[in-house]
């Protein structure tokens, strides 16, 4: 089988047990780095020497069948550089391809960067949405954040620290300067950081410059007060601009607090 090993995202006591007894006996590791892993096993005292295999963004898509195929006769274990393999992380054609030609996957359950600084973000935990890296790009990033402006759960976003301070930026641009959120800098780490604050107090404090592993937690969108009038005409205009009528009710409904149905009737009555 093929079993998906977390590892520390920083700290080493988070190690579990049995995340250091399947690395000890591990005969085959796909890893994100084989030098990471290297390391990682060194640290944790594992003096077993297993076959190490690159998988990585560059390799995946021609390295899944090997791995695929293997694990029909042994087991592959399968390791990010740090946290839950598959989040923002190679490993998920694998699983994909594994689950598509019945080959068991099972995972090793521990540290994930998406979790943890969602916990200690100080913002609603019951309904969240993981959205990785931004687009690099200022224009795909800025039509991207646009599309989530009205989402109403909590946001996870993964960032580098040189692009901290203009994402802030971007954000409380499409999301509104007040809108709340939380900079968690190098978690489970010596220097453990969490900044919370508006996302423009937070754009103005990582504008002096931040270092380490970067997660930003961002509020949902407030629920907004909108007229049957006002939803209707937005319904509308998302159908003129090319939106199908059942995706454009539904979006508007859920951002407005406005029925769903009644809208869409509202929107076939008002076709005449």
């Amino acid at each position: 089988m093929i079993l998906l090993a977390a590892t520390p995202i920083g700290n080493l006591g988070d190690a579990s047990t049995r995340l250091r007894e399947t690395l000890a006996n591990a005969a085959v590791i796909a890893a994100e780095d084989t030098r990471t892993t290297a390391k990682l096993l060194r640290l944790l005292g594992i003096e077993a020497r297993p076959e190490l295999l690159a998988l990585h963004d560059h390799n995946e898509h021609e390295r899944a069948a090997e791995l695929v195929e293997r694990a029909r006769t042994e087991d592959i274990v399968l390791v990010s550089d740090a946290g839950t393999p598959t989040v923002s992380d190679p490993g998920f054609r694998v699983v994909q391809l594994a689950a598509e030609q019945g080959v068991d996957v099972t995972a090793i359950p521990g540290p994930s960067a998406v979790v943890t600084a969602l916990a200690v973000s100080g913002l609603p935990t019951d309904r969240f949405a993981f959205e990785g890296f931004l687009p690099r790009k200022a224009g795909e990033r800025d039509r991207f954040l646009a599309s989530l402006a009205d989402e109403r759960r909590t946001l996870v976003f993964f960032e580098a620290p040189t692009r901290l301070a203009a994402t802030l930026t971007a954000l409380a641009a499409a999301f509104g300067a007040d809108r709340p959120a939380a900079v968690c800098r190098e978690l489970t780490k010596l220097h453990e950081e969490v900044r919370r604050g508006s996302l423009d107090e937070l754009a103005a404090w990582a504008a002096e410059g931040v270092r380490g592993e970067i997660v930003v937690v961002v509020g949902g969108a407030p629920e907004r007060e909108v007229s049957p009038e006002a939803a209707l005409a937005e319904v509308q205009a998302r159908v003129s601009g090319g939106e199908r009528l059942k995706d454009a009710t539904r979006a508007v409904a859920a951002a407005s607090g406005q029925s769903s149905r009644d809208l869409y009737a509202a929107a076939l009555a008002s076709r005449g």
